[in-house]
């Protein structure tokens, strides 16, 4: 899958409506959707509403307007949830602010004892908004649609909000596209959730670098910019690699700014020893 193109890649977009805001509290999902989408075409849909066992929130009930008495004869997670793994098998999934609902479908597997060591990569559209329009001010969905030309509501129900993912997506793969970036490991590794596999993505990012430190020699990235969004090719004379908070960072005099710059690790698409 690495070195597919992006528009190759069979994608499930999905989004999640709740009876709260916090799984670990005992909040359960009441409303799924999904879609699968190959460039720019829909092929499949999927939708539920589902009886949580418990009350929905004042407070969510006041965002989505699902009642508690619209899930009364609703099927339970039981029966549902092997229909979405079903749905989502051989895909890659993405959502808006992605880890909120992973965090969600990950409690209510768990109350299943169904396996949480899941291998699906899974993309944030609301990293992508954030790092490739990085002026706007605010992400909340809507806002972020509007401002790329989508004229269709937020009305915080699942299959709207995915229709609405959808087209968001599609503008921001355009804007990657437009830079140079159309590969699913580029994708990834900008964009991904964190998984063993962006892990070992990263660490071999950090040896080569690491090599290049101990041989005293020129480093020749491609970066995309958290400031301007903009895709660079330049040459570093690496000085130190540094952490924080969990990120790593590559420190070094970079011969296009002509000044020390601080890279993010995950932000260099690919690297070279000179």
């Amino acid at each position: 899958m690495d070195n597919q193109k992006i528009d190759e890649i069979e994608f499930v977009i999905f989004d999640t409506e709740t009876t709260g805001f916090e799984p670990e509290a005992g909040d359960r999902i009441i409303e799924i959707a999904a879609v699968k989408l190959i460039g720019t075409q829909i092929k499949n849909e999927f939708h539920a509403l589902i009886n949580p066992c418990r009350q929905i929130s004042e407070e969510a009930i006041a965002i989505h307007h699902i009642t508690n008495a619209m899930l009364k004869d609703a099927p339970l997670m039981e029966e549902v949830m092997p229909k979405f793994l079903d749905f989502v098998e051989g895909s890659v999934l993405c959502a808006y602010n992605a880890a909120f609902d992973l965090g969600f479908i990950n409690k209510e597997l768990q109350l299943l004892n169904r396996n949480l060591a899941w291998q699906i990569p899974v993309i944030d559209i609301l990293a992508m908004a954030r790092r490739l329009l990085p002026h706007l001010g605010q992400y909340n969905l809507g806002y972020v649609a509007n401002t790329l030309g989508v004229k269709k509501e937020q009305i915080h129900r699942a299959l709207s909000d995915v229709y609405l993912s959808v087209d968001v997506f599609k503008w921001l793969k355009e804007l990657l596209k437009a830079k140079g970036i159309d590969d699913f490991r580029s994708l990834q590794t900008l964009f991904g959730l964190a998984s063993p596999y962006l892990n070992d993505l990263r660490n071999q990012k950090i040896s080569r670098i690491q090599e290049a430190l101990d041989l005293k020699v020129r480093l020749k990235i491609k970066y995309l910019s958290r400031s301007n969004a903009e895709v660079t090719e330049r040459e570093v004379i690496p000085r130190q690699i540094k952490q924080e908070n969990n990120k790593y960072y590559l420190v070094g005099y970079c011969d296009l700014r002509k000044e020390e710059r601080t890279f993010s690790i995950d932000g260099i698409l690919h690297l070279e020893i000179l």
